[in-house]
């Protein structure tokens, strides 16, 4: 509960800690004025004491101006230190020094959130998501073969940057500022067209750190993110798919763009060893959330790295799975939520989640004729409260939509998402209900 305290007095909101320091400033000044006075000596005290007026009413003049001095200059020092350290906890962020502080604190005491996936999704999650918990480890698939990052991991042989810059950026303080210079792409002629800046900035620093998960950590302390990102496994693989027709396809890139549907999905290695953190943070979670994301192409390459879809399954944390918005051409046409949910559980037993997140509001008609035209459509709701897998269905508005390329799209909207997160989760109301 906070206390409602007028403008300069915002530092005594509870749980900052302030005024238990501030009183002990105090009295520490207490007792080094006194030390003070024993090292000057009474006579010398005595002598300045003569120095003043004769007048009673100019002493009192003076002793009460030298306090209220005193008082002032002591509250503006601290107004200019929790200020300055404001804008080092929350650069960029706009609200008064002390609010700023004390929101940093209560998202530092939240829950400890997995959140796995890939893609647009996982980064659309993890920008609401900063905003309700500072503690957010996100598990990034690093199976991408296309475009900037797939020309770079077959040029110089590294794991894909793409999937991991967009997460890095998404949990940024500054998010606005460093997603308009990091995503950038090299225009014109020559080898550099068509690449990022975030992906060459992270290929840099690999070399220069001598691994990628050093790289990622590297560029996560000059972006001052709030929780951590790290990658499925260190382990340079590709995805490999079966279709209907049991022809078997490599590589992330063919296999969404090709129009048959696909029957399974593995990886190019056996026995893919997961980076370490992976299952160290699902082990310590509170909440795992598995998805939003391209179903074949972001979000089950993270349960076929050995050992991480197991450790979700035994893991004492609360499990909310999010559902996607639309179909998606050459993966998921015509699938509906139970269809999503009949595929993933060949790789993850669903009915070891909590519960499932589902969009609730329907894109305006324009819209949705768009995607028809390219073979998507929403999601169709068809799952029923007394469901096999025994989740529970929490049905919201997450709707949003975001231009790109000139298109209005759709996305789930990450304030919506994350506040229905905050909002029907134990894993976050344990936590709010423990907050002075």
């Amino acid at each position: 509960m906070k206390i409602r305290l007028a403008g300069g007095l915002r530092w005594l909101y509870p749980g900052m800690h302030v005024k238990r320091w501030v009183t002990l400033a105090l009295g520490a000044m207490g007792l080094f004025v006194l030390g003070l006075l024993e090292v000057i000596g009474a006579d010398r005290v005595r002598d300045l004491y003569i120095l003043l007026p004769k007048d009673i009413g100019a002493r009192a003049v003076i002793a009460a101006a030298a306090m209220v001095l005193g008082t002032v200059g002591f509250g503006v020092g601290l107004a200019r230190l929790v200020r300055s350290i404001a804008h080092g906890v929350a650069p960029g962020k706009p609200g008064k020094p002390a609010d700023l502080i004390f929101r940093t604190r209560l998202l530092e005491r939240g829950p400890r959130v997995v959140a796995i996936g890939g893609g647009t999704g996982l980064s659309t999650l993890l920008r609401g998501l900063k905003e309700e918990t500072a503690n957010i480890t996100a598990v990034v698939t690093v199976m991408d073969d296309g475009g900037s990052s797939g020309r770079l991991r077959a040029e110089l042989d590294v794991l894909p940057p793409g999937d991991v810059r967009n997460c890095i950026i998404a949990l940024a303080a500054n998010e606005e500022k460093m997603a308009n210079l990091l995503q950038h792409r090299f225009h014109g002629g020559g080898e550099l067209a068509g690449h990022s800046l975030g992906n060459l900035l992270l290929v840099g620093l690999e070399q220069a750190t001598g691994g990628f998960d050093r790289a990622i950590e590297a560029m996560s302390h000059i972006l001052a993110i709030r929780g951590e990102v790290v990658p499925a496994t260190l382990t340079k693989c590709h995805l490999v798919a079966r279709m209907e027709d049991g022809e078997w396809l490599e590589g992330e890139s063919k296999i969404s763009s090709d129009p048959r549907r696909i029957e399974e999905i593995r990886l190019s290695q056996q026995h893919v060893k997961p980076y370490d953190r992976v299952l160290e943070a699902i082990a310590h979670a509170d909440l795992i959330l598995l998805g939003p994301g391209s179903l074949y192409t972001s979000i089950i390459p993270n349960l076929i790295v050995d050992g991480i879809s197991e450790e979700i399954e035994r893991a004492a944390a609360e499990k909310v799975l999010v559902a996607n918005l639309m179909t998606q051409p050459g993966e998921t046409d015509g699938f509906t939520l139970s269809d999503h949910l009949r595929v993933l559980n060949r790789y993850i037993a669903v009915h070891t989640f909590d519960a499932v997140l589902v969009n609730a509001t329907l894109p305006a008609e324009e819209i949705i004729s768009g995607y028809r035209e390219e073979r998507a459509a929403p999601v169709a709701d068809d799952l029923v409260d007394g469901n096999e897998y025994g989740v529970t269905v929490i049905r919201t508005d997450l709707l949003g939509t975001a231009e790109l390329e000139g298109k209005l799209t759709v996305k789930h909207d990450p304030e919506k998402l994350a506040r229905a997160i905050a909002v029907h989760t134990r894993a976050f109301s344990h936590h709010q209900s423990a907050t002075p």
